[in-house]
């Protein structure tokens, strides 16, 4: 496995943790293909009930590598590699949405810092999300000029709300972790440094249940889930698809980086708590 991302499993639980530190856990080729394959591995593994998704500190991750992005790659070309076994098929799709496989087990999201646009995806694909109270949240796919590919239009509407998804996606605003609390977007807020330890306890209480039970259960809230947004789902990807091919500006994105950087720094530092 490459070390951009880190796999720990003890008592039955897999903390598996992004790796880039010193970009930000920024997604590139590289840690998105070993990111799809280390959560399919845990799901195939017979000594993994629940996994744990986190970020090497000082963020969870900091969205796609814009480096990659302003050279003219495909974003969501970002989660398979031409030998990966997640690569794309004969028609041009990948074998599934976003940026997990399909799984079967629970998966909670320990954001231990900044979940910035791609990275705010990770998060919302995640079952459950505890958050360090230096996490912060941020959708900046029209303030860089992309389109969400990983179901933020989506899943940020299930977690929200619609006004409130408007509101993130159309400023490009932080979102702190006391109001992510308040809106729903996260489950609970602890003192980073008890983040990891109030996650697995979380963790092991579903390990001591019942392991199809808990999977079942899973599995109707997905499926119900499906009944009502996978037609939210196809229309997000024909507009990214299109987007892409037909609007995207790799030297717009360029000038617009350090702007957009330099705007979620004062914001993170500045901004209060809500």
């Amino acid at each position: 496995m490459s070390d951009v991302v880190l796999l720990d499993v003890d008592d039955r639980v897999a903390t598996i943790t992004l790796n880039r530190p010193e970009v930000r856990n920024a997604i590139n080729g590289e840690l998105g293909a070993a990111l799809a394959r280390t959560v399919g591995d845990c799901e195939a593994r017979d000594d993994v009930d629940v996994m744990i998704l986190t970020g090497a500190d000082p963020a969870f991750c900091a969205g796609a590598d814009l480096n990659e992005i302003s050279a003219g790659r495909d974003p969501a070309g970002l989660l398979t590699e031409p030998d990966d076994p997640y690569r794309r098929d004969e028609v041009g799709k990948f074998a599934f949405r976003g940026p997990f496989p399909p799984r079967t087990k629970l998966l909670i999201g320990a954001i231990n810092g900044p979940a910035i646009t791609g990275g705010f995806e990770l998060a919302l694909n995640c079952d459950l999300l505890i958050a360090s109270d230096r996490a912060r949240f941020a959708d900046t796919h029209a303030r860089v000029g992309v389109m969400p590919g990983w179901g933020l239009t989506v899943l940020l509407v299930e977690a929200v709300g619609l006004r409130r998804a408007r509101e993130l996606s159309a400023t490009g605003n932080f979102c702190p972790a006391g109001q992510a609390l308040t809106w729903g977007l996260v489950n609970h807020v602890v003192p980073h440094a008890e983040l990891l330890a109030f996650t697995r306890e979380l963790a092991l209480a579903a390990v001591h249940n019942d392991t199809q039970g808990v999977r079942r259960m899973l599995a109707t809230y997905h499926d119900i889930a499906a009944s009502i947004y996978d037609p939210g789902w196809a229309i997000e990807d024909a507009v990214n698809r299109q987007w892409w091919t037909a609007t995207f500006d790799p030297a717009e994105l360029k000038r617009r980086r350090a702007d957009v950087e330099a705007r979620g720094r004062d914001q993170v530092e500045h901004r209060p708590e809500h």
